[in-house]
């Protein structure tokens, strides 16, 4: 990926920021103009501004560092948690256009399979399985920064933000996921809930788990499945950069995909279409990086 800039009233922008701000801004843009059909819009619109503000202050902060370890840290911060944001920023509006998809997806899933696999999931708990599938659930959360500290530090500034990047697209796709067609997920689901009969006990990450589906998540943000996405993605650029990388991610991959079933946060369906999101990003990214490439080495002021 190119080191392209976009100079914009001052700050330089990258590839990465187009798609990370211009998600922020799309999902803000879409509180703004419904502001009657949501939640608390004051104070939703108020945080994704705040988010934005601080994001493009980081862009000022990292042109004035020059120590690596510097820049990849508040390089990987700002964009990170403005990716937070954007499935925070989406949530709020996935209810604008359509009402809760569950019924639909449970009625395909069963007509397909001939069973509901969240159900017949349940005879194949055991503590230590499920301890093990609540801590790759987990352990996504810490991927996503070691993988980009691995690529910064083993291949460069320039492969961190074709990963930022390609993090950036699926994050976003996710989003307008979760708004042309939402889905409250089998946990928040009653019909569905009130199914899962089987007690999922786990002990450390399992308790890890249930407080993040307690505390962090809530309704919606489901298909596509945002872990099964970026998990692809991010799969994927582990073999791009580091490729042994892929391999030791190889069994955490797979039963992190699994355990979005397993343990309840998703259907079928949505670790389907995460996957395929991802697999789609991956495709598309490219095409999209030397179509931006192209159009910032003419401009006037954009350096190489």
């Amino acid at each position: 990926m190119a080191n392209r800039r976009l100079h914009l009233a001052g700050l330089e922008l990258r590839l990465t920021d187009v798609v990370t701000l211009g998600g922020l801004l799309f999902f803000t843009l879409l509180s703004l103009v419904f502001h009657k059909r949501i939640t608390r819009p004051g104070a939703i619109i108020g945080i994704d501004l705040l988010c934005i503000a601080l994001y493009l202050a980081s862009l000022v902060i990292l042109r004035r560092l020059r120590r690596p370890w510097l820049r990849f840290l508040v390089r990987t911060a700002s964009v990170q948690l403005a990716f937070l944001q954007v499935y925070s920023a989406a949530n709020s509006v996935q209810l604008l256009f359509s009402s809760w998809q569950d019924d639909r997806i449970i009625a395909w899933e069963t007509a397909l399979l001939g069973f509901q696999p969240l159900i017949a999931v349940q005879k194949f708990y055991s503590p230590a399985l499920n301890e093990w599938m609540f801590f790759v659930y987990v352990f996504y959360v810490v991927i996503y920064p070691v993988l980009g500290a691995i690529i910064f530090f083993k291949r460069g500034e320039e492969a961190n933000e074709d990963y930022l990047f390609q993090l950036g697209l699926v994050n976003f796709v996710c989003g307008l996921g979760f708004v042309l067609f939402p889905v409250a997920s089998p946990m928040y689901w009653e019909k569905m809930r009130t199914s899962l009969t089987e007690p999922l006990t786990a002990r450390f990450f399992g308790s890890a788990g249930e407080w993040i589906r307690a505390n962090i998540h809530t309704p919606g943000g489901s298909i596509p499945s945002p872990h099964c996405a970026v998990a692809t993605v991010m799969w994927f650029m582990s073999h791009k950069y580091t490729r042994r990388g892929a391999l030791g991610l190889a069994p955490i991959m797979v039963s992190l995909y699994l355990s979005t079933v397993y343990c309840r946060y998703h259907y079928v369906s949505d670790a389907v279409i995460g996957i395929a999101a991802g697999l789609f990003v991956i495709l598309v990214a490219p095409t999209i990086e030397r179509a931006w490439d192209r159009r910032q080495a003419p401009a006037t002021g954009v350096r190489p």
